[in-house]
């Protein structure tokens, strides 16, 4: 199944197309071997657990890297929009429709807070997160949901999974996304408009390296300092720097 995404280069519009693989066998994952990555959304993904823990580490980043890649590629392009709309002295009832639903998903009070909520993080500390959070693709979340952050759901209309444990009497429940990318999106959507992310989104927007910003993740943990330190420890063991400068492959990219 393919489907195409948005993203703005000037004014010029491309598209990227995403291959999703429902996994039978983890042999259908494709090897990372070069620095511009397949677009390939996996789904239904198991058997991490039967793999030696080297081999499931490097599984697990061939899995959801092309995902984090593409999430970005999303938030880039709502970012290109949202930046057009700040020079354009006229809008179209389409234009309005977009800001106001963006708006209220980022819960921006205008355009201009709507711009700086808007972003995402360095693929090192989305790819440490992300294996912290699912135990490397091994949560029952990440493998039943795609949720790979362990992100709460409140709403009873949307997909989720009961996560057998109780808070104050009532049931927990995780959300549950129809690919990993899904879930991406809907992290940097928290980070963009929780109350508690708001040092970090100022941060972003200054040239900071991942270990500069992760002081500003403290918040999502009750773990605090010893989460960002687990953060830190995970990036530099498993070098996920030098995946910061990973692309999607130009061969899936169409102009408009």
């Amino acid at each position: 199944m393919f489907a195409a995404l948005i993203g703005c280069d000037g004014d010029k519009t491309y598209s990227v197309k995403t291959e999703t693989i429902e996994v039978d066998s983890l042999n259908q994952i494709i090897p990372l071997t070069e620095s511009l990555v397949n677009p390939v959304l996996y789904t239904h993904v198991s058997g991490l657990s039967g793999l030696s823990p080297a081999e499931a580490k490097v599984k697990f980043v061939e899995i959801v890297l092309p995902a984090i890649l593409v999430a970005k590629f999303e938030m880039d392009k709502l970012q290109t929009r949202v930046e057009k709309l700040r020079k354009k002295t006229h809008w179209t009832e389409t234009d309005s429709v977009f800001y106001l639903e963006t708006r209220s998903r980022f819960k921006a009070k205008d355009l201009e807070d709507l711009s700086s909520r808007i972003g995402t993080l360095p693929t090192s500390i989305v790819l440490a997160q992300a294996a912290v959070e699912s135990g490397w693709g091994q949560s029952r979340f990440f493998l039943e949901g795609n949720n790979l952050f362990g992100v709460w759901s409140y709403n009873e209309d949307e997909p989720r999974i009961a996560a057998g444990l109780n808070r104050q009497g009532k049931t927990i429940y995780i959300r549950a996304y129809a690919d990993m990318s899904e879930s991406i999106i809907h992290y940097f959507e928290v980070l963009g408009s929780a109350n508690a992310y708001r040092s970090l989104r100022k941060a972003r927007q200054k040239d900071m390296s991942p270990f500069e910003l992760l002081q500003h993740l403290q918040n999502y943990s009750e773990r605090r300092a010893s989460y960002t330190d687990l953060l830190k420890e995970v990036i530099l063991q498993n070098e996920f720097t030098k995946y910061d400068k990973f692309g999607i492959s130009p061969n899936y990219l169409e102009r408009d």
